[in-house]
């Protein structure tokens, strides 16, 4: 019950009709931008949008998000598929066929071996996402092209899971060799080969002649110049770059639809992204809920998306669900939690008290971020000015991906602002988020709560809406109420590209449909 009405909402975010188009032309090679560079090369182990548009095009998935008809689901790797009645086994069939780029052949057994280091990696290998894959009990592989999944327990989020584009197919033998083979190496079965990698220059892929849907990619290759800022927008511009497929701000859109008119393709859609304020729960004074509170009370989210939103992709305040979607928490009792009210100086002058009660009058720390400067910068700016004036001193502190995904996950850093994307409309992945952190290790606050997580577990198998919505809230509650990590302000995505691009479309996910098989050039 709970699929269908996500999915009934999801089709209703999908963003506005493509170009009108003649037939797709082959040949050409896309030049876009992409504003950071991947930490490794290992889909698995990382969560940085930048994975999806360097590696992502190497490689095939078991399933996908159909980009044209979303959020259908359609057969990647798989040809098709069956869900016992039970819900307790998914049968997959395989494209036969398939090989990856080195010519070896991809069989059941390289997916058995792709799901089984998703959810459960081998010693000194973080599988950000196994959460998401913990229902799986066994995977059989009965020929080499039929994979089976056995489930302890039914799942209703599981086929979306499977289509999730961080899910690449990794070659079975390579990672029985070393298992951590795909961090610095890429062998994948997907739309393009991998050609180089120039650190701080550009990445580059070319067609796969032995790719399984036949025709494409239409593109004779890519090439991601690794730019942000005034120089991505001057490049985009002046026609050095065709796209920038993550989002860019109100000024920039406006300042390109101003310079080239009908040369340029603007799209917009809401966002499947939010920033998060994470706490160091094992570091004092981080550890005391006054603290925390204190510095939640202290930021006027409804004023700052306000006016955010004139500056940067930023736009909708709310909790740890997608404003606006079934589950989310209507906004009158959001306003009920420590730092969603709009009475600020009532707010701020119960974070004083409440600093001063725990001793930490003259708290200062510094902030660790991403060093991307749109939308991150100005949030950042943001936090440290609400902060301010509660007489807490905070520095920036941004941070490249690899650094900072360091820091968080050694847990070297006192207060951290992150960025939380899903790649599914879905509340299962939205909510693993903020479970204990031995199970979600992308929960960079660090605590322990199994009070949490048996409210994650209650709402996953929900039989009906409203045992699903009871424990949402409850879950909210705790969250947002012992300030364990939190939300600031949701995304608004802003796309913009050449108008001789072609076969791509908007989603709110900017981790989907970034394989690049179906765009082509006009001209």
């Amino acid at each position: 019950m709970k699929l269908a009405m996500t999915l009934a909402l999801a089709a209703g975010l999908a963003a506005g009709p493509v170009l009108a188009q003649d037939a797709p032309r082959r040949g050409g090679t896309l030049i876009y931008a992409v504003n950071s560079e991947p930490p490794n090369y290992d889909c698995q182990t990382t969560t940085t949008f930048v994975m999806m548009q360097t590696v992502g095009p190497h490689y095939s998935r078991l399933l996908k998000f159909d980009a044209e008809r979303y959020p259908e689901i359609t057969g990647d790797a798989a040809q098709s598929w069956s869900v016992a009645p039970d819900k307790l086994s998914y049968t997959f069939k395989l494209k036969p066929g398939l090989r990856f780029h080195d010519g070896t052949p991809l069989t059941s057994a390289d997916v058995k071996a792709t799901y089984d280091r998703i959810r459960k990696p081998p010693e000194g290998i973080v599988s950000v996402r196994m959460a998401r894959y913990e229902d799986i009990e066994a995977i059989e592989t009965p020929d080499p092209l039929t994979v089976v999944f056995r489930l302890k327990q039914p799942d209703a989020t599981m086929l979306l899971n499977f289509a999730s584009p961080w899910n690449c197919l990794y070659s079975a033998a390579k990672l029985a060799q070393d298992p951590r083979f795909p961090e610095k190496n890429i062998l994948g079965s997907g739309p393009f080969r991998f050609v180089e990698h120039v650190r701080g220059s550009h990445w580059v892929g070319a067609r796969s002649d032995t790719y399984h849907e036949p025709g494409k990619p239409y593109l004779d290759g890519f090439r991601a110049q690794f730019m942000s800022g005034s120089a991505m927008i001057n490049a985009l511009q002046g026609g050095q770059i065709m796209a920038e497929f993550r989002g860019i701000s109100p000024a920039e859109r406006d300042r390109l639809k101003t310079a080239l008119g009908d040369r340029i393709t603007v799209t917009e859609a809401p966002w499947l992204c939010k920033f998060d304020i994470f706490f160091n729960h094992r570091k004092p004074p981080y550890d005391d809920p006054r603290v925390r509170k204190a510095l939640t009370l202290a930021i006027d989210r409804w004023g700052g998306a306000r006016n955010l939103s004139r500056v940067a992709f930023v736009k909708e305040v709310g909790g740890p669900i997608r404003p606006g979607h079934p589950l989310a928490i209507p906004p009158a009792e959001l306003e009920k939690f420590p730092g969603y009210g709009r009475d600020m100086a009532a707010a701020r002058a119960e974070a004083r008290a409440l600093l001063k009660e725990a001793g930490q009058e003259n708290l200062k720390f510094r902030m660790v971020t991403r060093d991307v400067p749109m939308p991150y910068q100005p949030v950042a700016v943001f936090l440290i000015d609400q902060w301010r004036q509660i007489g807490v001193t905070v520095e920036n502190g941004p941070l490249g991906v690899a650094q900072q995904k360091a820091s968080y996950l050694g847990g070297n850093f006192e207060v951290g602002l992150d960025s939380n994307c899903y790649d599914v409309d879905e509340p299962d992945p939205q909510l693993a988020l903020y479970i204990s952190h031995d199970k979600s290790p992308v929960n960079f606050s660090l605590y322990t709560d199994r009070d949490l997580d048996a409210l994650y577990e209650r709402q996953k198998r929900a039989s009906s809406d409203a045992d699903q919505i009871a424990a949402v809230r409850a879950f909210e509650s705790r969250l947002l109420g012992n300030v364990m990590t939190a939300p600031v302000v949701w995304w608004q995505r802003i796309v913009a590209h050449s108008s001789a691009v072609r076969g791509w479309r908007i989603l709110p996910s900017h981790y989907l449909n970034q394989e690049l098989a179906d765009v082509w050039l006009a001209n």
